[in-house]
């Protein structure tokens, strides 16, 4: 074996335009990922080497990205993603070439795809939990604010068929371009001061996450009085969104980076070394950091960067992941994974106010939606 050969593997996310918040934070984990990997000695003696292409935020770049790398580059395995426009435009590409392609993110569900591995959360395991939560704690009147692309509409159309379950009420829902400025929430804060809900379900993302939170902190006021629930809110958006103005709000999410346990630990530290903060270090991120591991685990056992044999290698693996115990569900290449509520305390940081006891199967499909299914098996923590 020649020892400058390498396993070539495509990483396909932002470092510009309006989600690049959160996509650089999920190619920071896949790095940091092959980094720990080729510094162990590679897999069967060959390191990992990454094809990395930014497509910008421009949703048809990443189909024309995932096609340059398997046509040009040779390349049968990608990791890339954040919004499901994004994914849906690699999705063909990969299924019509037979590549695999690991997705990093949560997602509105309702997809299977031999060609994917789904590593992020589906709504039974995060809408679920989180419409439970919010009207145990904050009311059954909710009003919607999203970013207008294919996630939010679809996961508020689950998030209200969830709430409804629970007697909860829908009043009122907006949608805002993907690069609309701050100015163009005037309107709805307004009708949020009119309406007074007892809670905001954002599915607001990029850059629009910012200035939504923080035009809201100065119209409405402080989410200690007024949250905002999310799933797509995280440590990122939080860094830029400011103490003030995040403290109090929810979201949903299988890991936060204030979890203590060794194997987080272990990620937080070796996050800092290679990119100098932790900030940054979201739920999204930590999925493509153990999506990587896995697959090195599955090329290590197949031997060989086939789509069949890496796929049968994948189905069932479990993983020691920062989050907790992690899986593959053999049935669906979706993940099982934990599930948690964190609320930003006057620091800025996520305090973790309730968890599920073990990790989640997914139901992509929702199912078994029963929105008491998720209460049952989770417990309140106390703020620490």
């Amino acid at each position: 074996m020649n020892p400058k050969e390498t396993w070539k593997v495509g990483v396909l996310f932002s470092t510009l335009g309006v989600t690049s918040i959160i996509e650089q934070s999920q190619r920071n984990g896949a790095l940091l990922a092959i980094d720990e990997i080729n510094g162990n000695g590679g897999v069967l003696g060959k390191e990992i080497e990454p094809v990395c292409y930014d497509p910008g935020s421009v949703v048809k770049k990443y189909g024309e990205f995932a096609e340059k790398l398997i046509l040009e580059d040779k390349i049968s395995v990608i990791f890339g993603c954040y919004m499901s426009s994004s994914r849906k435009e690699v999705l063909p590409i990969v299924e019509r070439r037979n590549a695999l392609f690991f997705y990093p993110t949560l997602y509105e569900g309702f997809e299977y795809s031999p060609n994917v591995m789904y590593g992020g959360a589906t709504p039974n395991q995060n809408s679920v939990p989180l419409a439970n939560y919010l009207m145990e704690n904050h009311g059954k009147r909710i009003f919607f604010v999203g970013s207008d692309y294919i996630y939010p509409r679809e996961s508020n159309r689950v998030m209200r068929n969830v709430l409804r379950q629970g007697g909860g009420e829908v009043v009122g829902e907006e949608y805002v371009p993907l690069n609309a400025g701050a100015s163009r929430f005037k309107s709805i804060l307004a009708k949020i001061a009119e309406t007074k809900p007892d809670v905001v379900f954002s599915t607001v993302v990029g850059q629009n996450c910012i200035d939504f939170y923080t035009t809201y902190f100065e119209a409405i006021g402080s989410g200690l009085e007024h949250p905002i629930a999310s799933l797509t809110t995280n440590e990122a958006e939080i860094a830029e969104i400011g103490v003030d103005a995040s403290a109090g709000h929810i979201t949903a999410a299988p890991y936060f980076s204030s979890i203590r346990s060794e194997a987080n630990k272990r990620f937080i530290e070796s996050y800092k070394q290679k990119f100098g903060t932790i900030m940054d270090v979201t739920s999204c991120c930590e999925a493509a950091y153990c999506q990587v591991h896995m697959f090195a685990r599955a090329l290590e056992d197949c031997g060989e960067l086939d789509t069949d044999a890496l796929r049968e290698a994948l189905l069932g693996m479990t993983f020691q992941a920062p989050q907790g115990e992690v899986k593959i569900d053999p049935e669906n290449n979706h993940t099982y994974l934990q599930s948690r509520i964190g609320v930003v305390n006057k620091s800025g940081e996520f305090k973790i106010k309730s968890k599920v006891r073990h990790m989640i199967k997914p139901d992509p499909y929702l199912v078994n939606p029963e929105i008491d299914d998720w209460s049952l098996r989770s417990q309140k923590i106390g703020e620490t």
